[in-house]
C-alpha cells in the first residue's frame, strides 16, 4: 500500500513516466544497474519498477539516521567497497533468484554526465551470468534532491522519465584470470551506459533542440559571443532566427537547398536556425573553394539561392566569388533588415512568444544540412544529414565527455567544416556551454590571446593549427584548458611534445568523416591511449574488410545513428545517392584501421593514399611519419607519380629546406621501415598548400608530382640531381 501511494504521489508531482519493457526485469538472475541522478532514484526504482530489487548501498550511506529510515522499507545489502567479500555477497544474492539494483557510478552525477563506473556490478554480472538490464534515470538531477545546483538551472518539480532498455550480458570469456578480468568488465559496463544514454536521447528536430534548451536554460541565458565581444542569449538567438526566417519565407520554397557564405558569428547561427525553422535545408558553403569549388558545390546540391555576408566578403577579399556564379540569387544578410516590415515585426513579437508555431512541420529523419567534403583527395561532394543523426552524434559526444554550461569553447575551425559545426554550433545550442565563435583559423597570435582574455577552456583544432597556436601563445593562455581536441588530420608528435612540454596539456585526439557527423571516434581523459583516435562512439558499430597487400586491421566500415542519408554529387546533381558499404546502412571511410584489445582505433593511413611500388603496398602517411622523425617541427607530405619501372614512384613535399634521403634513411632504420618506404624524390617548398579546412591540399600536390614538380632525385648512394 505504501508503494502505491508513493507512485501516485510521485505521478502527480514529477509526471514519472515509464518507458521500455519491464518483462526482462522478471527473469531470475537479473542486474538492474541506473545512472545517478539524485536522491530519489532508488525511491523511484523501487515505486515505479513491477519487481522488488534488492538495493546494494555503501554501508556509510546505510548508517546515516535518514537513509537507515528510508532503507527499513525496502530490501537492501549494505556492503563496504573496500572489503573483498562485497562482490561474493552480492554473488550470492543474483544466484539466489532475487532482482538487485546498483547504481554503478557509486555517486550522484555532479556533471550531469556520466561519472566514474566502478567495475563490481560488471563482476558480479560476469561471474553469474546474470541479464543486466540498463535503466535510465531522466530529469531527476534537475530537482532539489540532485547536486547540479550552480551548473544547470534547478526546477522544483521536473517531469522524469524511466527508461528501461534490453538486457546485457558481460562477456569475459576470453579474460584468463580474475585478476584481468576486473577491468574489462568495467569497461563493458561503461560502454553499455553510454549506449544507454544514446539510445534514450530525445527525437529532435534542430529547432526543436534549440527550443528545449531553451526552456531548460531560460531565455536570457548568454551563450555565444563572437568578435564584437558581446554575449548573445537564447532569446536574442530565437528574436534573429525568427526575422530571417520571416524574410526569407518570401524568397525561397520550402524543402529548398540554400547556400550559406558566412563566417563563424552569432548572425550564422540565427541563419542556420531561421532556414532550418521554415524548412529550409542549410548548405555550408567552403568560401575557401575558390569560384569553381563553389559552383561545382552548387551545381551537385541543386543550390540557387545564396545567403552571404556582405561584409565578411568584403574583408576576406571574396567579393568576386559571387561575381562569377551566374545563375544563383545573392540574399545579403546586411540587406535583410531594411525588407522588415511593421507586419513582420509583428509575426515575429507574436512567435517569440509561441516559437513553436512558427516551425514548419518536419521529422527527425528529415534532411536538415549539407556540409560538402574537403575535396582532399578529388572533387568534393555534398553530405546530407538529417535532424536525427546531427543530434544523434551531439549525444554521443556527451556521453562521452563531460562538457558541462561552465565550459566555454573557443571555435576557430569553420563552420562549413563538419567538425566546426557539430562542435562548434550545435554542441553549445543544446547543451548550454558557452562559445566564442572566431571567423578564421589562421590568425595564430590573436587567438591564443582571446582564448586567454574570454575565459574559454575548450579548443578544437587540427593538428596544423594547433602547431602555430601552440608556438605563438604565451604558456599562461592556455592555463585553463580542460578539453584540448585534435581532429582532422594526423597528430604530429612534435606537436603532441610541445603542448606537453609548454603547457602540460595533454591533446585528445579524435577521428571523424563528414558522412559521420563528423565524429566516430576520441579519447577521453577516462580512456585515452597515445597514439590512438580513442574509442569509437557509443552507439557505433564496425566491420573490418581486409585489403590485400597490408597484414594487419583492414578498411573501416561503420553503422550508426549519426551516418547521413546520402551524397549529392556533381555528376547527379540533386540526386540524394545512398553512401557505400558493406550492405545497406553501413558507410565505407576508406580509412585503413586497426583496434587493440581495449577498443581503442589506430589509424594506418588512407585506402586511397597507399602506393603500390614494386608490388608492394606502402603507406604515404608511413613516409610522412618518416619525415616527421627525420625533421621535427617541419611540414611534410608524401604523393606519388608514374613510373615504368616501378608502376609508382614516391615523391616528398617538405617546408624542411635542407632535408637529404640520407636523413630520411637514418629515421627508417629507427623506426624499423624498410627502404622501399623511404622516397628518392624530394621537392622542399616554402609551404605546403592548405584546404580551408587546415587540412594538406593533396589534390594540388599529387597535380604537382605528375607535372614532375622540381626538386632533389637520390639516384643512389648519397648523389643528387634535379627533378
Amino acid at each position: 500500500m505504501l508503494k502505491s501511494v508513493l507512485r501516485i504521489l510521485l505521478k502527480l508531482l514529477f509526471r514519472v513516466e515509464v518507458l521500455g519493457d519491464p518483462g526482462p526485469l522478471r527473469d531470475p538472475r537479473t542486474l538492474i544497474v541506473a545512472n545517478h541522478e539524485s536522491f530519489l532514484d532508488g525511491v523511484l526504482l523501487w515505486a515505479f519498477l513491477p519487481v522488488d530489487p534488492v538495493f546494494v548501498v555503501h554501508t556509510q550511506i546505510a548508517s546515516r539516521p535518514l537513509f537507515r529510515f528510508l532503507l527499513g522499507f525496502a530490501s537492501h545489502l549494505a556492503v563496504d567497497s573496500d572489503n573483498p567479500l562485497a562482490i561474493k555477497q552480492i554473488v550470492r544474492l543474483v544466484e539466489s533468484g532475487r532482482p538487485v539494483a546498483i547504481f554503478p557510478e557509486g555517486r550522484i552525477t555532479r556533471t550531469g554526465s556520466l561519472m566514474k563506473v566502478y567495475d563490481g556490478a560488471a563482476l558480479v554480472a560476469a561471474r553469474t551470468g546474470a541479464n543486466l538490464v540498463p535503466i535510465r534515470i531522466e530529469g531527476a538531477g534537475r530537482s532539489f534532491f540532485g547536486r547540479l545546483g550552480g551548473l544547470f538551472p534547478r526546477r522544483l518539480l521536473p517531469k522524469i522519465r524511466l527508461f528501461i532498455q534490453p538486457p546485457r550480458r558481460i562477456d569475459l570469456s576470453g579474460q584468463p584470470s580474475a585478476r584481468l578480468r576486473r577491468r574489462p568488465a568495467g569497461e563493458q559496463l561503461r560502454q553499455i551506459l553510454q549506449e544507454m544514454l544514446v539510445a534514450t536521447r530525445p527525437r529532435h528536430t534542430l529547432f526543436e533542440a534549440f527550443l528545449q534548451a531553451r526552456a531548460q536554460f531560460g531565455s536570457r541565458y548568454r551563450l555565444v559571443e563572437d568578435v564584437r565581444l558581446r554575449e548573445d542569449s537564447y532569446g536574442s538567438l530565437l528574436k534573429m532566427a525568427l526575422g530571417i526566417a520571416r524574410i526569407l519565407g518570401r524568397q525561397t520554397v520550402p524543402g529548398e537547398v540554400v547556400g550559406v557564405l558566412a563566417p563563424n558569428a552569432t548572425p550564422t547561427l540565427a541563419l542556420l536556425l531561421g532556414l532550418s525553422l521554415g524548412r529550409r535545408i542549410p548548405a555550408m558553403l567552403n568560401y575557401t573553394a575558390g569560384a569553381e569549388g563553389l559552383r561545382s558545390a552548387c551545381a551537385a546540391a541543386g543550390i540557387r539561392s545564396v545567403v552571404a555576408s556582405r561584409t565578411f566578403l568584403q574583408k576576406a577579399d571574396l567579393t568576386d566569388l559571387l561575381v562569377q556564379m551566374p545563375g544563383i540569387r545573392v540574399h545579403y544578410l546586411e540587406d535583410l533588415r531594411a525588407q522588415f516590415g511593421a507586419g513582420d515585426k509583428l509575426w515575429v513579437l507574436w512567435h517569440l512568444l509561441f516559437p513553436r508555431r512558427a516551425a514548419a512541420f518536419q521529422r527527425p529523419g528529415d534532411a536538415a544540412l549539407v556540409l560538402f567534403t574537403s575535396g582532399s583527395e578529388g572533387k568534393a561532394k555534398g553530405v546530407v544529414h538529417s535532424h536525427d543523426s546531427l543530434l544523434a552524434n551531439v549525444a554521443q559526444i556527451r556521453a562521452m565527455a563531460d562538457f558541462t554550461p561552465h565550459d566555454k569553447f573557443m571555435m576557430a575551425m569553420p563552420l562549413f567544416h563538419s567538425f566546426g559545426f557539430t562542435c562548434g554550433a550545435l554542441l553549445p545550442l543544446v547543451a548550454g556551454c558557452k562559445v566564442f565563435l572566431y571567423p578564421s583559423p589562421l590568425h595564430y597570435k590573436a587567438i591564443p590571446e582571446l582564448v586567454y582574455d574570454r575565459d574559454c577552456n575548450m579548443l578544437f583544432g587540427t593538428s596544423t593549427f594547433l602547431a602555430h597556436y601552440g608556438r605563438h601563445a604565451h604558456p599562461y593562455d592556455f592555463g585553463r584548458m580542460r578539453y584540448v581536441v585534435a581532429g582532422a588530420e594526423r597528430l604530429a608528435e612534435d606537436v603532441r611534445q610541445l603542448w606537453q612540454e609548454k603547457f602540460g596539456i595533454r591533446i585528445l585526439e579524435g577521428y571523424g568523416v563528414t558522412e559521420c557527423a563528423p565524429v566516430v571516434a576520441f579519447n577521453v581523459p577516462m580512456a585515452c591511449r597515445r597514439g590512438s583516435v580513442g574509442q569509437l562512439l557509443p552507439g557505433m558499430e564496425y566491420a573490418l574488410e581486409p585489403v590485400p597487400g597490408i597484414e594487419g586491421g583492414g578498411a573501416l566500415h561503420v553503422k550508426g545513428p549519426n551516418l547521413m542519408l546520402g551524397y549529392l554529387l556533381h555528376e547527379r546533381p540533386g540526386e540524394l545517392q545512398p553512401p557505400a558499404g558493406r550492405e545497406a546502412g553501413w558507410y565505407a571511410t576508406g580509412d585503413i584501421v586497426e583496434l587493440d584489445d581495449d577498443g581503442f582505433l589506430f589509424i594506418r593511413g588512407r585506402l586511397k593514399r597507399f602506393a603500390k611500388i614494386a608490388g608492394e603496398m606502402v603507406s604515404l602517411e608511413l613516409v610522412e611519419s618518416i619525415a616527421a622523425g627525420a625533421a621535427p617541427g617541419f611540414a611534410h607530405a608524401a604523393s606519388t607519380r608514374s613510373d615504368a619501372a616501378k608502376g609508382e614512384a614516391l615523391v616528398l613535399f617538405t617546408s624542411a629546406p635542407a632535408l637529404s634521403r640520407e636523413q630520411l634513411l637514418a629515421a627508417a632504420r629507427a623506426q624499423g621501415v624498410p627502404e622501399l618506404a623511404v622516397p628518392r624524390v624530394i621537392v622542399p617548398l616554402d609551404a605546403l598548400p592548405l584546404l580551408g579546412s587546415g587540412k594538406i591540399d593533396y589534390v594540388t600536390l599529387k597535380r604537382m608530382a605528375e607535372a614532375g614538380a622540381v626538386g632533389r632525385v637520390t639516384a643512389g648512394h648519397g648523389e643528387e640531381a634535379p627533378a
